[in-house]
């Protein structure tokens, strides 16, 4: 049988991962604060006894653009965008520190500062914040978490934090949507990061570049599958003259 089938099965496979991606980019094209993936594919010569006449094709998630998404104007106190490449801290649901653009903050009944998906907002201090019930609260450009009761002098709760990725260990996605450092070591608390209250970050994906994306790599899947039509004629074909001359 021709080994045509095994080169177009990976080719028709890495196409697949390409969409099921770019799907998952377009999808997301209004959650706030969401990085678009970025897939390439990566050519793999096969190794054998034999010469290396055949390359296997692998689709690789390489990471993520960091380009921030567009400004979207709110107004509301706990709405924040974090200014540059900053990233919000927040405690994941297996109690690691993670990372986050999203900053829809929120308070649950029991006073606590959580994102729109109920993860704990943490401090410079790295714990979670929390706010007497029934105050208002406001954030200032450095993060400063402040709440005002009725009749009292406003109360700082703290800092959230906000840390900046650095080069040597940068920021990996995980299966539950948050950001992690490679080395899986908590970022420190950057002092200078700053965030713009009232205001909340779109989604950085161009739903037109996706659609593009979308529709070439459909091409290639169908492109890969008509390899293997003509593979299995080919072999249909020679099993005929085989018989023939036996």
């Amino acid at each position: 049988m021709d080994r045509i089938i095994y080169t177009s099965m990976t080719g028709a496979s890495a196409a697949a991962h390409r969409q099921a991606v770019l799907s998952n980019n377009l999808a997301n094209v209004s959650t706030q604060g969401f990085r678009a993936e970025m897939a390439n594919f990566r050519s793999v010569p096969l190794q054998g006894s034999g010469s290396t006449t055949r390359v296997f094709a692998l689709e690789a998630t390489s990471g993520h653009v960091d380009t921030p998404g567009a400004a979207q104007t709110t107004g509301r106190p706990l709405d924040a965008m974090a200014v540059g490449n900053a990233w919000f801290a927040v405690q994941a649901t297996d109690g690691t520190e993670a990372y986050t653009r999203a900053g829809g903050f929120q308070l649950t009944p029991e006073g606590q500062m959580v994102t729109g998906t109920g993860l704990p907002v943490l401090s410079s201090g790295g714990a979670p914040i929390t706010a007497p019930q029934g105050a208002a609260l406001s954030l200032g450009a450095d993060g400063t978490v402040t709440a005002q009761l009725a009749g009292q002098a406003p109360q700082n709760l703290g800092r959230i934090k906000l840390a900046t990725p650095q080069a040597d260990d940068p920021l990996k996605r995980g299966d539950d949507a948050l950001f992690r450092t490679a080395s899986g070591e908590p970022m420190a608390n950057d002092n200078q990061a700053r965030l713009v209250s009232g205001a909340l970050e779109g989604s950085n994906v161009n739903p037109v570049e996706a659609m593009v994306g979308m529709i070439a790599a459909a091409r290639q899947f169908e492109q890969q599958m008509r390899l293997l039509t003509t593979a299995e004629t080919n072999d249909k074909s020679a099993g005929q003259l085989l018989s023939l001359n036996g």
